[in-house]
């Protein structure tokens, strides 16, 4: 590998631990809109969202790489440690598309000036943005 990180053949995946795969899937598929790419084994799931990766995996046990480390999905809903922005042009309009696709929603748009936004959560409670840049 060249010195040179990043690189143009790199990626990044985000990781998302889930309870349930196929509520899961359905939700990145049918509401999010995401292509299912590959799925491992009755436990994870790769998608390509908005040319990123996401992978949802089910919770799992330390392995021999991660000794100390347990996968598991959000504990509360009210906690956020990760969250993730789709930048839209019309907040107002993927928020309807979203809802009607069964996404349910914290608020609806909330105009900041500058900004429209407005948040949602996946079955498992990981929080999702979609904001509208008004600058």
């Amino acid at each position: 590998m060249s010195k040179k990180f990043p690189t143009d053949e790199m990626a990044i995946t985000h990781i998302l631990v889930i309870s349930d795969l196929e509520r899961s899937k359905q939700f990145y598929r049918d509401v999010l809109g995401a292509d299912i790419y590959r799925e491992y084994g009755g436990t994870s799931c790769v998608l390509r969202f908005l040319d990123s990766w996401l992978l949802i995996v089910t919770g799992g046990d330390p392995t021999a790489d991660k000794p100390d480390t347990h996968f598991e999905p959000p504990r509360s809903r009210d906690s956020v440690s990760h969250a993730m922005t789709i930048r839209v042009p019309d907040c107002q309009a993927a928020y309807k598309v979203l809802q009607s696709r069964g996404a349910v929603f914290i608020t609806p748009p909330y105009y900041w000036g500058a900004e429209v936004r407005c948040f949602f959560r996946d079955p498992d409670g990981h929080l999702f943005e979609i904001s509208e840049f008004r600058g």
